[in-house]
C-alpha cells in the first residue's frame, strides 16, 4: 500500500459568461509507502502528508510551515527517525526525507496548488 500525492494548479482565464475553459496542470506527483507513517507522524508530518483532507489542508502554502519543521526534525536527529525504519526496506529515512524535500519545493514552487492524496 502507498500514498499517492498530486499538487494541481489552474492554469488558462475561465470564460466569464459559460464558466467553461479554465484547465487544471499536474505539477507535482509522488508516491510513497505507507510504511513511512510512523516517521511522518514522529516528524509531525503525517496528518499534514498523509491526510491532509481530514485537516483542513487544501492548497500547497497551508503545508508549508508543517513540511519545513518536520524537514528540520528530520535532518537535525536522523538517528531517531532512522528507529522507525521498516524492518524489510520498504520504507526507510533515506528515502522519506528527499521525497519531503521535493514535495516541499514542489509546494513552494506552485503555494495555490491544490492538494490531492490517493490512500
Amino acid at each position: 500500500m502507498s500514498l499517492d500525492v498530486t499538487l494541481i494548479r489552474t492554469v488558462g482565464n475561465r470564460c466569464p459568461c459559460c464558466g467553461r475553459g479554465q484547465e487544471t496542470e499536474t505539477v507535482f506527483d509522488a508516491n510513497i509507502t505507507h510504511n513511512l507513517n510512523r516517521m511522518a507522524s514522529e516528524a509531525g508530518l503525517y496528518e499534514a502528508v498523509w491526510r491532509p483532507d481530514e485537516h483542513g489542508y487544501t492548497h500547497a502554502h497551508q503545508i508549508i510551515p508543517v513540511l519545513e519543521r518536520g524537514i528540520a526534525e528530520m535532518e537535525a536527529d536522523p538517528e531517531r527517525f532512522k528507529a522507525f525504519d521498516s524492518p524489510n526496506g520498504w520504507g526507510l529515512y533515506i528515502h522519506l526525507l528527499p521525497w519531503l524535500q521535493r514535495y516541499l519545493t514542489a509546494c513552494r514552487e506552485y503555494p495555490d496548488a491544490l492538494i490531492e492524496v490517493c490512500r
